[in-house]
């Protein structure tokens, strides 16, 4: 990559974070200015157009990024079940790296839960994508790992979604949360979560 190449990557990257680095559990996205984001990121306000149209584009940039984020960290929560040999410990796997998705995108996640359900209809259409792509990657393993220990689980996808829901609903429980009352959190998430695919299975046995 080129000094030049280089430096216009680098300050991508300088707006994209001093705009996440004004988000908190009292800004939202839609209240930050474009000149608050480029004097955060210590550049001419004439400069952030050479990069974004708007900060609507800059927001869908980092709603994309959030998405890729959580699927990487899914993928990897995926590969240590297989490494560990455990199926057992899917749920627990699972939400230990949901939590480290948190601690490390915190502002992220703080931008696709808010704008999940704000005005913008692009936004929102973004988000559920991205979601949507994390509900189908985990649709497809709960029936990778009721096959392989010989069970039946009724409507996979619509079980992986409920579990979505259920990670994000606590998720933005345990954003802003205490270490100790994110513990807590991610207990009760275990048991909901196997409760949920209890109900599958049962189910799945019936038919």
């Amino acid at each position: 990559m080129s000094s030049r190449a280089e430096q216009k990557s680098r300050t991508r990257r300088a707006l994209m974070d001093a705009a996440l680095a004004q988000l908190s559990a009292d800004r939202s996205f839609g209240s930050l200015s474009l000149r608050e984001v480029t004097r955060h990121a210590g550049l001419a306000p004439t400069s952030f157009y050479r990069h974004f149209t708007d900060l609507d584009e800059l927001g869908m940039t980092l709603v994309d990024e959030g998405g890729v984020a959580l699927r990487q960290l899914m993928r990897q929560a995926r590969r240590r079940i297989v490494r560990n040999g455990d199926d057992g410990s899917a749920i627990a796997t699972s939400i230990d790296t949901f939590m480290e998705y948190l601690q490390v995108n915190a502002n992220l996640f703080r931008l696709m839960l808010r704008e999940r359900t704000g005005l913008s209809e692009h936004f929102r259409t973004a988000i559920k994508a991205e979601i949507d792509h994390v509900a189908t990657e985990l649709a497809v393993d709960l029936r990778r790992f009721a096959a392989a220990e010989g069970r039946r689980l009724a409507e996979p996808k619509l079980v992986a979604e409920a579990m979505v829901a259920l990670v994000f609903s606590q998720g933005a429980e345990a954003l802003d949360a205490s270490a100790e009352i994110q513990e807590q959190l991610k207990v009760k998430l275990k048991i909901e979560l196997r409760m949920v695919l209890l109900g599958a299975q049962k189910m799945g046995a019936k038919g």
